[in-house]
């Protein structure tokens, strides 16, 4: 997408996750693409961008507005904390709509999130290197059932938290509408984020405000796990969720969110059937 116009790319591959598997090949045809020459396409649908990951990683409390809202105290040199999400079953696209749990005590949240999308496989690598590995951005919405994460009669105190039945959920991640090439952004640092509920701003923050920012996530996740092209980060959420104020997602409404000027992603909640 460019400037508003779906543009036909002067490579075909079978997907863009096939894309992203030969990065450096691919990165070099497009940093001499010129979109504004290119045919448009017409009439075509957004689906999800990556079909499909092989690991989403999210990277919890690394919001300093969201540490406030929470009334959690972090501190800035505290580790990276880490969690997944199934790829297959839970990412959806632009469009598609966000499946919701019929029970209303699910409490189901938003989350707007900067995704990363790893080009390379990475292993140990430094921070000061980090962003090398980098094929794109996007953005995610990390929907969370607030309800489930707290378990009710947890076995032990390391047990309390549910985090697959909170995050994992099916046709829960909306992550799009597109990929930004790392390269078209100057730094992922400095980047504008909105999210809006039935057209209402609920979130409106800058990346800038992260605890730990990308490069470090992306280190520090190299140290626990082999990165593989393709792979998302999503780099935690900022103030505005509805869970400090009791609002939570409900069939029917719309949720849109936006990342600089990456497009809009927007999504309907829908109620799960059986």
């Amino acid at each position: 997408m460019f400037d508003g116009r779906l543009v036909d790319l002067p490579i075909s591959p079978r997907s863009l996750l096939d894309l992203i598997d030969d990065w450096p090949e691919a990165e070099g045809i497009l940093r001499n693409f010129h979109p504004v020459d290119a045919d448009e396409v017409l009439d075509a649908e957004l689906l999800l961008p990556l079909r499909y990951p092989r690991k989403v990683l999210c990277s919890g409390a690394n919001y300093r507005s969201h540490m406030r809202e929470m009334k959690v105290n972090r501190p800035d040199d505290a580790l990276p904390y880490f969690f997944l999400k199934p790829p297959t079953t839970s990412l959806v696209g632009p469009g598609a709509p966000i499946v919701v749990p019929a029970d209303p005590g699910a409490n189901v949240d938003w989350e707007a999130e900067l995704a990363v999308v790893i080009g390379r496989r990475a292993r140990h690598v430094k921070e000061s290197e980090a962003l090398d590995y980098v094929a794109g951005y996007s953005a995610i919405n990390d929907i969370s059932l607030r309800g489930p994460h707290r378990v009710q009669h947890p076995i032990g105190e390391p047990f309390q938290w549910d985090w697959l039945a909170s995050k994992g959920a099916d046709q829960s991640t909306p992550l799009g509408p597109g990929i930004r090439p790392a390269f078209l952004v100057d730094d992922p640092q400095r980047l504008d984020l909105r999210l809006w509920v039935n057209g209402r701003l609920k979130q409106e923050a800058n990346t800038s405000d992260m605890v730990v920012g990308v490069a470090a996530l992306i280190a520090a996740a190299s140290d626990l796990v082999t990165l593989e092209p393709g792979d998302v980060i999503a780099t935690g959420t900022p103030d505005g969720v509805g869970l400090p104020r009791g609002e939570f997602l409900r069939p029917g409404d719309i949720v849109e969110m936006e990342i600089a000027d990456f497009g809009r992603l927007t999504n309907p909640v829908v109620v799960e059937t059986s």
